[in-house]
């Protein structure tokens, strides 16, 4: 870094989402000099990645911002000097996704590509690519930070920070974000006026307390929110309204996927409703993939279009972008990241993935310490964070026992029977892509 400008390489740079990135960059260049964005991906995304990369590069041109766009194949060419990688990929792509869901639904069982089964096998398939990742950019540009998108995000960045050598990770996520800016709207105020006391893990992150002015306004905005016409949720979640009085009882900001653990039913319901009618949220989604390219092909579009916020990825860019220019500018401001613990929530290993509030320095997000958690929400985080655990040991090992232990341990998942049988069809409908669980040493 320094006059010469900033290499950012994007993995998974065929990805819809890449134009919200791109947007990003743009708006933040005069504070973040980007001189070369190198856009990755694999074979079966290479049509996708000159798509994404040609309106990319109109966008830039558009903007009149000497940003210069590279399309490879090649990761390692990619990674040479680079500054920032960021990582947004979907093993198996949405093809994986729809088994995802759809497998464990046809057991009864919730199928969503971030928890409960579905997002287990997420990680399975994704921990390995992104620690070889990690292991390149451990040779190939050392003193770069790894910036990861890709879900299951908490359970990525635990596996990255107990099993890679290169220790400059950081997983970002939409959500608080978009939470933030939710209460912003509800109260009527700007964004900049409202603070959110964050903490928990991913997808299963609590606002501990709300601050207007400075001023702790918590309990008004959870009245607020208890008209059903005020939740908040997101494209991808049903938005079924929360009991009031439970959302006082617990007296902290819940989010969107809260629901999975405390609307388990309904929940259910629901996708089951989906599943019947072929428009699981990743059955939705490929469609609307689908119409996006159809739109980013066209030449003269030079800007990210609209419809891409019906993805869900709506404020990525606010997310990884601004982490980006805070390290790069050393800003000192408050953003919520995935981090190493550090003794910000006790209880909890210095080692693991926690999603805090931090301090965005040039060496990094320094986690901003919160004690213990409250006791209501407590348990429940460290079912998950052994869940995550066990799932990342699975990951690495490829150990059958290891997956089903991290199977049977989430709380969507009913019983050992059930995780047993819906395991066994993942990982035969996934073999392709979990070749650690098929190896020699993994059937000995």
């Amino acid at each position: 870094m320094g006059n010469k400008g900033v290499k950012i390489v994007t993995i998974g740079g065929g990805s819809s989402y890449t134009p919200e990135l791109i947007e990003g960059f743009i708006k933040r260049y005069e504070e973040l000099p980007v001189r070369e964005l190198w856009l990755v991906d694999i074979e079966e995304g290479k049509e996708k990645l000159e798509i994404v990369g040609c309106l990319a590069q109109r966008m830039v041109k558009k903007a009149k911002v000497p940003i210069s766009i590279h399309l490879t194949l090649d990761r390692r060419e990619a990674l040479k000097d680079a500054d920032f990688v960021t990582t947004q990929m979907r093993v198996g792509l949405l093809e994986a996704r729809i088994k995802d869901e759809r497998i464990p639904l046809s057991h009864g069982v919730i199928g969503q590509e971030t928890v409960g089964a579905g997002g287990l096998f997420k990680g399975l398939r994704t921990i390995p690519v992104l620690l070889d990742i990690a292991e390149d950019m451990q040779e190939l540009c050392p003193n770069a930070w790894l910036i990861n998108f890709t879900n299951p995000a908490g359970m990525v960045t635990e596996a990255l920070l107990r099993y890679s050598q290169h220790k400059k990770v950081v997983g970002v996520c939409n959500l608080p974000i978009h939470t933030k800016i939710s209460i912003a709207k509800l109260l009527g105020v700007e964004e900049s006026r409202v603070h959110i006391d964050f903490a928990g893990l991913n997808h299963l992150v609590y606002g501990l307390n709300v601050y207007l002015d400075g001023e702790v306004v918590t309990n008004r905005v959870i009245d607020m929110l208890t008209d059903p016409g005020k939740q908040l949720t997101m494209k991808n979640i049903a938005p079924i309204p929360w009991q009031p009085d439970f959302l006082k009882s617990i007296g902290m900001l819940l989010c969107p996927y809260h629901r999975y653990y405390y609307k388990t039913k309904e929940i259910l319901e629901e996708e089951l409703e989906s599943f019947q009618s072929g428009t699981t949220r990743a059955e939705v989604v490929k469609r609307l993939e689908e119409e996006l390219f159809e739109l980013y092909r066209d030449p003269n579009l030079k800007v990210k279009p609209p419809q891409l916020e019906k993805r869900g990825g709506a404020y990525y860019s606010d997310a990884a972008c601004r982490l980006i220019s805070s390290i790069y500018n050393d800003k000192h401001d408050i953003q919520t990241l995935n981090v190493r613990n550090n003794g910000a929530i006790a209880g909890f290993p210095n080692e693991s993935a926690v999603e805090v509030n931090c301090v965005v320095t040039k060496d990094g997000p320094k986690p901003i310490a919160v004690g213990e958690l409250p006791v209501e929400v407590n348990g429940l985080i460290q079912q998950m964070k052994s869940f995550e655990r066990v799932a990342a040991e699975a990951a690495v090992t490829g150990a059958y026992e290891k997956a089903l232990l991290a199977m049977t341990i989430n709380p969507l998942v009913p019983g050992d029977q059930v995780a047993k049988a819906v395991l066994d069809e993942l990982l035969e409908a996934h073999k392709e892509h979990l070749p650690q669980f098929f190896n020699e040493a993994a059937l000995a």
